[in-house]
């Protein structure tokens, strides 16, 4: 296992960083392409392990990929009609939560059998609510330990009546159904039985689902209503990340100085792009036009007490710009986040302890107080995000090294080069 050791940067940053494309944007629109009647053509596909286990499971289903050359970004999905091949068929979710849930909804849509795994990291992770869901809907799940994966699947869905969804342990079930909601019979209505946590991502469904051709969703408090209908292949652009843009923002706050990400615009349909806002609260100048997000840093980094419930993949980022602020910090409304890649509670608050802060853990979120911090070496556990916010943190911190540099490949490979090119 590589670890890295992060250089801290000597001087403000004046930077202008691009980032990948969206993977929630990209996963929900390889979905929609490749149900699809017709063919797509996706631009700036992000190259993280999520996307490529989305598109390897894709592949394993008969949808026809062409990926980008060198001199053009587009990959072409030749759309399947809603019609998927009789197995046995094996997909390998690999590490991607989001791709392990997607296709295990997008599988139901045929006859089956599809067998959905992952590496023991994801096996852990919770598939209930979307298992029991696809249940009601007349699919045959059979998983060796209920709830996880593995888990093997049957299809077709042949119920139409209504069903009941949790809403407050990943917004993830919820996007899967809509997805596949224009191909089931009569379409689609869930009750959602709890708070809706995450929202922006049920928004983005919503909105990848109309540019695909299928507008006919609506969504209330308690309610999702999905009309039987078809996708229609087209030509995409995939926004870039909002929340891979957070670590460069959040470094100038940091150390100070302006960093510009080009293409996230005010337009963009991503909650994270919001970020920029949190940033503002602490201290900072953010501005967001049609061309692109800036942040630049003020004369001190205040602690903020903020509600993440809507933000939650970015609470990693705050705690990183937090620590050097020079009032308490305190998030809420995140409590479901441990059951994350890692505890994203419990597992960040106990690493930025490592590195002298005064953090702790709370029942919906965590606190942090201003702190003296020295460097250590920090355990990712597995977890993107917490790789990457510890990175941001030795920019100003000697001595900080990551036990475990290429975990951030799951969302963003170039990431370290992206750091040490901020010097």
């Amino acid at each position: 296992m590589a670890t890295h050791l992060v250089t801290p940067l000597l001087h403000p940053i004046n930077a202008v960083v691009a980032v990948p494309g969206s993977k929630s944007i990209a996963n929900r629109a390889l979905v929609c392409a490749a149900l699809a009647d017709g063919e797509s053509m996706l631009h700036n596909l992000p190259d993280g392990d999520d996307t490529e286990a989305m598109l390897q499971c894709l592949a394993l289903l008969g949808i026809g990929i062409d990926r980008a050359d060198v001199h053009s970004d587009a990959t072409a999905i030749h759309g399947i009609a809603g019609v998927l091949p009789t197995g046995p068929i094996t997909l390998p979710a690999r590490l991607a939560g989001t791709t392990s849930r997607f296709v295990t909804a997008l599988a139901c849509l045929g006859p089956g059998p599809y067998s959905i795994d992952g590496y023991p990291p994801l096996r852990a992770r919770p598939m209930a609510p979307l298992h029991e869901a696809l249940s009601a809907l007349g699919a045959t799940l059979q998983a060796e330990r209920s709830g996880h994966l593995p888990v093997t699947v049957n299809g077709p869905l042949r119920l139409t009546e209504r069903i009941e969804v949790r809403g407050d342990i990943s917004s993830q079930f919820l996007t899967a159904l809509m997805l596949i909601g224009p191909y089931i019979p009569g379409g689609l209505r869930i009750t959602i039985t709890t708070p809706l946590v995450s929202r922006p991502y049920v928004q983005i469904t919503k909105a990848v689902m109309a540019d695909f051709g299928h507008d006919a969703v609506t969504i209330d408090e308690r309610a999702i209503e999905v009309c039987a209908g078809r996708y229609q292949g087209r030509n995409y652009v995939i926004e870039p990340d909002a929340s891979s843009a957070s670590y460069p923002l959040a470094a100038a706050a940091i150390c100070g100085g302006r960093v510009e990400v080009p293409g996230l615009t005010e337009g963009s349909i991503q909650g994270d792009a919001g970020f920029c806002d949190v940033l503002a609260m602490m201290g900072c100048t953010s501005t967001r036009d049609h061309h692109s997000t800036i942040v630049e840093s003020g004369a001190t980094l205040a602690g903020v007490d903020i509600d993440m419930v809507d933000l939650s993949d970015l609470v990693p980022t705050l705690a990183a710009a937090a620590v050097f602020a020079d009032s308490p910090t305190r998030i809420s409304g995140v409590g479901f986040i441990r059951a994350k890649e890692s505890d994203r509670l419990g597992d960040l608050c106990g690493e930025l302890r490592r590195l002298g802060a005064e953090a702790a853990a709370t029942e919906d979120g965590l606190t942090i107080q201003p702190s003296v911090l020295h460097g250590s070496r920090l355990d990712t556990h597995d977890d993107h995000r917490l790789a990457m916010a510890f990175g941001l943190v030795g920019l100003r911190v000697p001595g900080v090294e990551i036990d475990d540099r290429d975990v951030v490949s799951k969302s963003w490979p170039g990431f370290w080069g992206m750091l040490g090119g901020l010097r």
